[in-house]
């Protein structure tokens, strides 16, 4: 049957769909087995069969993988794990050009000179080999197959111009991983593929690039090996790399086996340079295009055919030398460094028994070095090994156990992540051997579980580190002219293509602050393109908006639920501010106007609810004379406004004209003209800040909460801002103007010349304490006199004694009776309280000039008005308070006491503006 064996050799350059017809030809016989170079490419070769004929006839056979079924037809293995002795009709390696190679090069001769299919026997690869495989193979017949495209050289290219769909290429990790972060920066990031990664962790990478989610592809050599991606453009960083041995140039043969990745099928491609590599001489650009390049002329060979008779003569077997012409011995690889290592240490030759124990020997040092620590920790983990095979027959399940658990961790980083990576695949080899371990079936896959989730972390680390999802989404859009479509959620972020890209506050867009320059490019032109037609909805929703959903700050800020859309600003009457809208440039006029528009209806709005009655004053055409000079002021001062500073004009006002204010909701008090209604939380604010901005103020003051009588009084905020929001200073507090004028009408029932003590109802109105009211009637221009006394008997409490206790703890002490003390005691300590006594006395002012008469000094004063032509408080003497009592500059001080020789006082006239006016006059009739 081996005599009527076709052997073919398939050659030519990439892109010439050998391993699609290598698998169509294993499939036309009833077995075969394919050896591939690498264990990610024959995964890829696996899958492919098992959707053509399904799982139960394919096998999987890698150093680290055996997925067998128990009626497998063919088998995808990797080269070294090729099962020749099965007797397979169709045999087929791949990349044959690699019998070339300096570390595996002597397995693939040693296929290439043994390995044969009873029907068919196929070797694919570089026509380079055609010499060899003539000269080595006989009755070889060749097929020469053309690239389907065109490959051509477009020179050196800056990473920030790398066109879509090309891999970069590096000969190091740290080169990989560096190239990698800039192609991040500058594209939104890349797949990386090296011949490191498991199948899992590969397989990942590239879906990142084939779906479209990253148009970059970073990768080592690797790619060179069969892996068919769609790839447009080849770029290399460096033209040299290290071969374990020494850093030497890329030959062209190796330079186009990379290159030719780009433009699959009939799709051209194109290859160059970028970063700090060289340009490519002309001359091997040439070679590249047109697929010439210099024959092989030695393949490195090492002995098969193994002595196992002594330790001696296994080593001189595989050190045996050929007379070939066309074989060179390879140099030692580091199964034979391993098997020197251990065969110098007496306890690994003092358990060399037989022949038996030097092939398990020779089989355990064939455990490839996946840690690439060093040869001397490699070869003491397989001394282990050995001595646990060659002792017990398998390897202590806890020992393996342990070593498994350690490594099994997903914390860390990639570098963490791919050393444990490289430690599990020496721990999925040994559990893949046959008779290794007990429970074969467990092992295999503990340590496949194991390695599945060592990849999913590490294809998780390089996408976290290397893939900047939103700005690749994004960039692919927008090159492909799409229509981006943005989302916004409940929180104001906005997605396009579900990635975030920022935040939209009102009509303003605020830009992700996470991205770098470079990502924040992308972002702002994705945005602009996305966000156009989202602006026009959320305006058509704006103006659509009832006005409960908009509110001002107290700085003058418009807002639309938790989104700023503007401010006000001062216009021509402080009633009628203008309104600046929020509005990006980017939104468009049209939106700017309807979002201008809406607010300033709003603020047009508001004002006329809570300054009804205001307005209603300003436009009452009956008003006429003094009463609409007083509504005029009142209007300006937005419904609060001193007595002091319109004394005159209201000391004017007839009995009709004050009633035609009243009308209006006007009170006139004592100290404050106002409009109870404006004095509410909503209309305070609102005023405020209307006034700040009339004043132009760079800060405007705030409202107090609502429901406080008194509030601190901070000397270094203006008095007018307190009257704004509707206090008026006395002492250390100010006081809310309402509740003054209802103060002040309780003050007018006292006798304020020879003094009197605060009531619980006055206490009551003005929220305070004893102490605290003191210092506001001082505040208010009486003087507090402090004094002591025995606190009454709770048994015969005084009526009029309003007093509050010093202190509330002390208790009056009972007086002991007879029978209780036998012997006469020193009298109990009597409890004392504090007590003040007001009296009226204001200080002079500074702003009242001396030939003012005593009505006009009294209208301007800020001592309580007592309702009476004399401008006296009640009880007290005429002009009590000025200087020399009013009388003139030659009066004596002591006649200012004499209060006897004055005539009975004149029935009092009842303060029409006193809101209790009616119950004082009630009070006086029944007197």
């Amino acid at each position: 049957m081996r005599a009527q064996s076709r052997a073919v050799a398939v050659l030519g350059p990439t892109n010439t769909g050998k391993t699609h017809y290598a698998i169509e030809r294993m499939l036309a016989h009833r077995t075969g087995v394919i050896g591939l170079p690498l264990r990610l490419l024959a995964r890829e070769v696996y899958d492919r069969i098992r959707v053509l004929r399904g799982p139960d006839c394919v096998a999987l056979v890698t150093g680290e993988e055996r997925i067998v079924p128990d009626r497998t037809q063919y088998w995808v293995c990797t080269v070294e794990a090729m099962p020749l002795e099965i007797g397979a009709d169709f045999v087929a390696i791949d990349e044959i050009q690699l019998c070339n190679d300096p570390d595996r090069g002597h397995v693939f001769t040693d296929r290439l000179l043994s390995a044969r299919g009873l029907h068919e026997t196929l070797f694919m690869g570089s026509d380079t080999m055609r010499p060899a495989i003539a000269a080595l193979v006989p009755g070889v017949q060749f097929q020469r197959r053309e690239r389907m495209s065109q490959l051509s050289y477009t020179g050196s290219k800056k990473l920030s111009r790398m066109p879509a769909r090309a891999a970069i290429v590096g000969f190091s990790v740290e080169n990989v991983y560096a190239i990698a972060e800039l192609i991040r920066r500058q594209k939104g990031g890349c797949a990386v593929v090296m011949g490191a990664l498991s199948p899992r962790t590969r397989n990942a990478q590239v879906e990142l690039y084939q779906n479209g989610d990253v148009d970059y592809l970073v990768a080592t050599d690797a790619i060179g090996m069969g892996l068919n991606l769609d790839i447009k453009h080849v770029a290399f960083s460096a033209t040299r790399k290290f071969d374990g041995r020494r850093m030497r140039p890329l030959g062209p043969d190796e330079l186009a086996q990379i290159a030719g990745r780009a433009g699959r099928y009939q799709n051209d491609g194109s290859f160059g340079v970028t970063g700090e590599a060289s340009p490519l001489p002309d001359e091997v650009v040439e070679a590249i295009e047109n697929h010439t390049f210099q024959p092989v002329r030695k393949l490195q060979w090492r002995n098969s055919k193994l002595e196992f008779g002594t330790p001696e003569r296994l080593v001189a077997s595989l050190e045996l030398q050929t007379h070939n012409d066309w074989l060179s011995r390879a140099r030692d690889a580091d199964d034979l460094v391993a098997l020197k290592t251990l065969l110098a240490l007496p306890e690994t030759r003092d358990r060399l028994r037989d022949v038996r124990d030097l092939r398990l020997l020779w089989d355990i040092c064939r455990v490839p070095d996946f840690r690439s620590i060093s040869a001397a920790e490699h070869a003491g983990l397989l001394g282990r090994v050995f001595d646990f095979l060659q002792g017990q027959g398998r390897i202590d399940p806890d020992w393996l156990a342990r070593n498994i658990q350690r490594i099994d961790r997903t914390d860390g980083d990639i570098d963490a992540l791919s050393k444990r990576l490289a430690y599990i695949r020496t721990w999925t080899y040994i559990a893949q051997r046959k008779g290794w371990v007990d429970d074969e079936k467990h092992w295999r896959e503990a340590t496949r579980a194991v390695e599945d989730r060592l990849s999913d972390a590490l294809h998780a680390r390089l996408t976290q580190r290397f893939v900047d999802r939103r700005t690749s989404v994004l960039l692919r859009r927008l090159k492909q002219k799409e229509s981006l479509v943005a989302e916004v959620n409940d929180k104001g972020e906005v997605t396009v293509e579900g990635e975030l890209i920022g935040r939209l506050e009102g009509f303003r867009f605020r830009q992700d602050k996470t991205a770098s320059a470079d990502e924040a490019k992308t972002l702002r032109q994705a945005s602009l393109a996305a966000l156009t037609p989202l602006f026009h909805l959320r305006a058509d929703k704006f103006y659509n908006a009832a006005d409960t959903e908009f509110d001002f700050t107290e700085q003058g800020g418009l807002m639309w639920g938790d989104s700023a859309i503007g401010k006000l600003v001062k216009g021509d009457d402080p009633l009628r501010p203008q309104v600046h809208a929020f509005v990006d440039d980017e939104a468009g006029p049209d939106v700017a106007d309807n979002v201008s528009r809406r607010l300033q209806h709003f603020i047009d709005r508001k004002i006329a609810a809570l300054f009804e009655p205001l307005l209603n004053m300003s436009r009452d055409e009956t008003l006429s004379g003094m009463a609409r000079g007083v509504a005029f002021q009142m209007v300006e001062a937005m419904g609060v406004i001193a007595r002091e500073q319109i004394a005159t004009d209201i000391k004017a006002l007839d009995q009709e004209a004050r009633g035609m204010l009243r009308k209006h909701g006007v009170r006139f008090g004592q100290y404050t003209i106002f409009l109870p209604l404006l004095l509410k939380p909503a209309p305070t604010r609102l005023r405020l800040v209307l006034r700040s901005l009339a004043d132009g103020l760079d800060e405007f003051p705030e409202s107090p909460p609502p429901g406080l009588v008194t509030i601190p009084y901070i000397r270094e905020v203006p008095a007018a801002h307190y009257l704004m929001a509707g206090y008026r200073p006395a002492g250390a507090r100010a006081i809310r103007i309402d509740m003054l004028e209802r103060l002040a009408d309780l003050l007018r029932a006292t006798d304020s010349r020879v003094g009197f003590e605060a009531t619980p109802d006055m206490l009551s109105i003005t929220g305070t304490t004893l102490e605290q009211f003191a210092d506001l009637m001082e505040g208010l221009g009486y003087k507090a006199e402090k004094a002591t006394r025995a606190k009454a008997k709770p048994e015969a409490p005084l009526v009029a004694d309003l007093a509050v206790s010093a202190d509330e703890t002390d208790t009056v002490a009972a007086e002991p009776s007879e029978a209780d003390s036998p012997a006469p005691e020193a009298p109990a300590e009597e409890a004392l309280e504090v007590f003040f006594t007001f009296t009226w006395a204001p200080r002079p002012r500074r702003d009242v000039r001396p030939e003012r008469k005593p009505q006009e000094a009294r209208s301007t004063d800020a001592r309580p008005q007592e309702g009476r032509r004399s401008g006296k408080p009640k009880g007290g003497k005429p002009n009590a308070g000025k200087p020399n009592g009013g009388k003139g500059k030659d009066r004596k001080p002591e006649q200012t006491r004499d209060f006897t020789a004055n005539p009975p006082r004149k029935p009092e006239r009842i303060d029409p503006d006193n809101p209790f006016a009616a119950a004082l006059k009630g009070l006086k009739l029944k007197g």
